[in-house]
């Protein structure tokens, strides 16, 4: 029997997956930044309020633009909640306690829970050998990186890192929910989702932070949500779905292992962060993981049983 392997990647894909692992990356960075003065929800709103009214401004004059995300509204509102609203919250809340670097090592584990979710939610995208070695490798770095704050030996409180892998499980079920909108515009697709996304937010961010009475932030912070919206958000998922029609959800979503990268960087530059042997240990074993869902460590006889 010959194991069911994802969709490859052309250099041309691979590309746009190294520049939107690097956008992706700098969020992290931005939302450390921004969240220690504006409440996550509130953060989430901005972050997809803005992306979405600048994508509106730009494509919303196309010819049949408005026709086909009305006509997809349902299936559009259940993504921007998976791919959104419910992981940007939990990230930002993990973030108030946890650095970007770590915040996106914990974010790296999503193809892992996009090869699961896909075993069970798909015919196309099973699990084969070489991922099943990923999964194992990818999870015990993941239990690594958790382990010193179950044992009450780290600084960083058990729920910001269990927010973060929150996080990564719904963008394992957006990945995997992404599929049926292969056939849609990635404009629409963005644009639809971000939009459900803001309308989900509005009524949150009103009954629990309540943004009128909170203070102006910082000129650095204002600065730093609007690229988290127009950059690592609006023009990074038209990157994504254009990605996803190319090579699929599990490829896609390897697009986090080029993210800590760019976020380590930026938060040891300009944040003062730091990495504890435990959390490079954890990211290498993640790493790894990614590499061989990718086939990339893979042994050739495993694709031969």
């Amino acid at each position: 029997m010959t194991a069911t392997i994802h969709r490859s990647m052309n250099a041309q894909v691979w590309g746009l997956l190294v520049l939107l692992g690097i956008i992706w990356g700098g969020s992290f960075f931005f939302g450390r930044i921004a969240v220690q003065f504006i409440p996550p929800m509130t953060l989430v709103l901005a972050r997809v309020g803005l992306a979405a009214i600048a994508l509106h401004v730009v494509f919303g004059r196309l010819p049949g633009f408005y026709a086909s995300m009305a006509n997809r509204w349902r299936e559009l509102l259940l993504l921007g909640l998976l791919n959104n609203a419910i992981p940007f919250t939990l990230i930002f809340a993990g973030q108030i306690e946890v650095g970007a670097g770590v915040a996106s090592i914990f974010n790296a584990t999503t193809p892992l829970w996009t090869v699961v979710i896909a075993q069970v939610l798909t015919v196309d995208e099973k699990i084969s050998p070489a991922k099943l070695i990923g999964c194992v490798l990818g999870f015990a770095g993941m239990v690594l990186l958790i382990g010193p704050a179950a044992l009450g030996i780290d600084d960083s409180p058990l729920w910001a890192k269990l927010a973060f892998i929150g996080a990564a499980i719904s963008y394992g079920f957006a990945a995997t929910y992404s599929k049926r909108f292969k056939g849609l515009s990635p404009r629409i697709t963005a644009t639809g989702q971000l939009t459900a996304s803001s309308l989900i937010m509005l009524p949150l961010a009103i009954a629990v932070d309540q943004p009128w009475t909170l203070p102006m932030p910082p000129l650095d912070v204002i600065a730093a949500v609007l690229t988290l919206a127009l950059v690592s958000t609006a023009f990074a998922y038209i990157l994504f779905f254009r990605i996803l029609g190319a090579a699929g959800a599990t490829s896609a979503s390897l697009v986090t292992l080029l993210v800590p990268p760019a976020a380590i960087i930026l938060g040891v530059a300009f944040l003062g962060e730091t990495l504890s042997l435990t959390e490079v240990l954890g990211l290498g074993l993640i790493a790894l993981g990614l590499l061989s869902l990718d086939n990339r460590l893979a042994i050739k006889w495993l694709h031969k049983a």
